[in-house]
């Protein structure tokens, strides 16, 4: 990954977790409101559960998307190590199949020279 991808990546990672914090202020805010000696403010709690459950859906989005990014980036996807490999191995396989078809030839004229 270059350092701008990193930058960006650690800066995404950063607001995700300012949200998770939010997250958390909410959640206290909603514990307060409940405590509350008068009794909780209905309409108080559920904006609170409401901005409370839309960034957990973006935390999860953001999560996800940081997720799909990281398995995307793959270091040796330049590296012809495996298919140089095993075109080797299909090599060796043709030279053995044309060994076995010389050995063959070399018999059947081994036969109509003998016949």
């Amino acid at each position: 990954m270059d350092s701008q991808g990193q930058t960006t990546s650690l800066q995404r990672l950063q607001n995700v977790e300012k949200r998770i914090v939010k997250v958390l202020e909410l959640a206290g805010g909603v514990m307060d409101e409940l405590a509350s000696p008068v009794g909780p403010r209905k309409d108080v709690v559920q904006n609170h559960c409401l901005e409370f459950m839309q960034l957990i859906k973006d935390i999860q989005v953001a999560l996800r998307d940081e997720i799909k990014s990281a398995c995307e980036y793959r270091p040796f996807e330049k590296c012809d190590y495996g298919p140089r490999i095993a075109n080797e191995i299909c090599h060796k396989k043709v030279e053995f199949i044309m060994s076995q078809l010389d050995a063959m030839k070399q018999t059947i004229d081994e036969y109509h020279a003998a016949v």
